[in-house]
C-alpha cells in the first residue's frame, strides 16, 4: 500500500539522513519515477523533505525533523525478534546488549504487542549452523571487529594453502554466512585491491596506529552479492544428461553443487525425468551417480558413462570373497 511506502520512507530518512533516488528504489522495489512522486506526496502534505543536488546528494528531512510514528506492527516485531542469531551475536561479544535492548523494548510496548513477542520466541528458533559443527577459530575477530569501527589498518597473518602470509588491511566490513565469519578488507599496497578472507585462517591480527579512510561508494551487501555471484561463476562445470526417478529429484535439486538447467518428463517411461545437469567434476558427477543406485541413468557424455561403469565394477570386485 502507499501509505506503507511513504511511511517508511519517512523512517529510512530519519534513520539514514540521506538516500538518493536509486537507494530508495532499489530498497523499496519500485521505480525511480515512484519514488518522485512519493516525494511529492509528503512535501504536498507538510513534510519537510527535499532534494540536495550534486554527486554526494539526495533526499533528506529538515534538519531537527523527527516523525512521531513510532506504532510497530506484530508482523515488524517478529521480523526483528527472528533476525537474531544467537551464536553470531556471542562471536561479536554483543549477545548481553542485544538481550538487554530486547528487555527495553518488550517494557515500551503495549501489553498485546509484548505477549505476541514473547510467543514469538517460545515457539520459532532459527538455527544458522549446519548439521556438523564448525572448528572455526574467532580468536582474532574482536580485534577485526574493532579495527573496523575505528577504521584503523590491520597487519595480519594468516594461512594461504600451506604457508603463511602477511597483509596489510583496510577492514571494510564482516560478514557470517552459515556461522562462518569472513572480513572485506582493501589491501593497503599500490594495487589497493579488494579481498577476502575467512577469519578463522588469520592467525595473528595486530591493530596499527595508522587509520584509513573507507570508500564512499563502498556497500558491503552489494559487493558480498557480486562477489558470491563471480565465485559460483568461476566454480568448475561438467555438463551431462542424465535420466533419473522421480523419488530422486528432491535430493538432486536440493544439492549445493549441481544445477539443473531442464528437466522434462521421459515419454516411454513414466515416474522418469530427463535432466540437464551441471556438476563440479567428473568425479563428482560419478560419486553424485554412483549414489543414486539403480534410480538413475547417465545418457551422456560417454566419458561419464564409463566412468561409472569402472567405478561399479571396482565396487563389484570388492565384495567377491
Amino acid at each position: 500500500m502507499r501509505a506503507d511506502r511513504l511511511l517508511r520512507i519517512l523512517l529510512l530518512l530519519q534513520n539514514e539522513g540521506q538516500m538518493t533516488t536509486r537507494q530508495l528504489s532499489k530498497t523499496l522495489e519500485v521505480s525511480a519515477r515512484t519514488i518522485v512522486r512519493d516525494m511529492d506526496a509528503l512535501s504536498t502534505s507538510g513534510i519537510p523533505v527535499y532534494a540536495e543536488r550534486g554527486s554526494q546528494g539526495g533526499w533528506k528531512l529538515t534538519e531537527g525533523y523527527r516523525t512521531r510514528l513510532t506504532g510497530i506492527k506484530p508482523e515488524e516485531l517478529g521480523s526483528l525478534l527472528l533476525s537474531s542469531h544467537p551464536q553470531l551475536l556471542a562471536d561479536l561479544g554483543i549477545q548481553q546488549y542485544f538481550d538487554d535492548a530486547l528487555q527495553k523494548l518488550l517494557a515500551a510496548l503495549p501489553a498485546n504487542a509484548a505477549q505476541t513477542a514473547r510467543m514469538i520466541r517460545s515457539k520459532i528458533h532459527i538455527d544458522g549452523a549446519g548439521w556438523h559443527e564448525h572448528n572455526d577459530t574467532l580468536s582474532q575477530l574482536m580485534t577485526i571487529q574493532e579495527a573496523l569501527f575505528t577504521e584503523q589498518k590491520l597487519k595480519i597473518r594468516y594461512q594461504r594453502n600451506n604457508e603463511m602470509a602477511e597483509r596489510i588491511l583496510c577492514p571494510l566490513g564482516l560478514v557470517a554466512k552459515r556461522s562462518v565469519w569472513y572480513v572485506i578488507a582493501r589491501v593497503d599496497d599500490p594495487g589497493q585491491e579488494m579481498r577476502t578472507y575467512r577469519v578463522s585462517n588469520i592467525a595473528e591480527a595486530i591493530m596499527l596506529e595508522q587509520h584509513f579512510t573507507p570508500p564512499s561508494d563502498f556497500n558491503l551487501q552489494e559487493y558480498w552479492e557480486q562477489s558470491t555471484r563471480q565465485f559460483k561463476n568461476s566454480l568448475p562445470r561438467y555438463p551431462a544428461r542424465i535420466r533419473v526417478c522421480t523419488t530422486i529429484l528432491p535430493q538432486l535439486e536440493k544439492e549445493r553443487y549441481i544445477r539443473i538447467d531442464a528437466v522434462q518428463p521421459c515419454a516411454d517411461q513414466s515416474d522418469w525425468y530427463e535432466l540437464d545437469v551441471q556438476f563440479a567434476t567428473l568425479e563428482h558427477a560419478c560419486s553424485m551417480m554412483l549414489g543414486c543406485g539403480g534410480s538413475a541413468i547417465v545418457l551422456s557424455p560417454e566419458e561419464l558413462r564409463q566412468h561409472i561403469v569402472l567405478q561399479a565394477a571396482s565396487i563389484q570386485a570388492n565384495y567377491n570373497f
